[in-house]
């Protein structure tokens, strides 16, 4: 098939697709004839993956690092494997991100309650 119709099938643009090749996510297309660009299942299994994978927040870097274990091996357990340690690490981050979230919550509003004591002082005072 050709570039069109992968990226229609994939729900990508053909930008998209040769944005992927260049990051060698995708392997390169046949040309054949006039030089146009040819695709197999194979490159759309690919993309469909590669959605699926930035779905879960990978980045693209993080997709290129495993996306052929789910390509190479029957089982595709080693893609699993190292999937799950990628989205642990992610979970990890997120959990630090959110502790410092909550004390900056707690910062926040520990300094609208002085401010909002002291406007409350000056008004009674008037």
């Amino acid at each position: 098939m050709r570039i069109g119709e992968l990226a229609e099938k994939a729900g990508v643009t053909p930008r998209t697709i040769r944005y992927y090749e260049n990051l060698e996510l995708l392997g390169p297309s046949e040309r054949e004839g006039k030089g146009f660009r040819y695709y197999t299942e194979v490159e759309l299994a690919r993309l469909r993956k590669i959605d699926a994978l930035k779905s879960l927040g990978l980045t693209l870097e993080e997709i290129g690092s495993i996306l052929d274990l789910f390509f190479e091996e029957p089982t595709v357990l080693q893609g699993k494997q190292k999937l799950l340690e990628m989205l642990v690490a992610h979970l990890k981050e997120t959990d630090v991100k959110l502790e410092a979230l909550a004390q900056f919550r707690s910062e926040l509003q520990a300094n609208i309650a002085k401010i909002q004591n002291w406007i409350d002082e000056q008004t009674k005072s008037q």
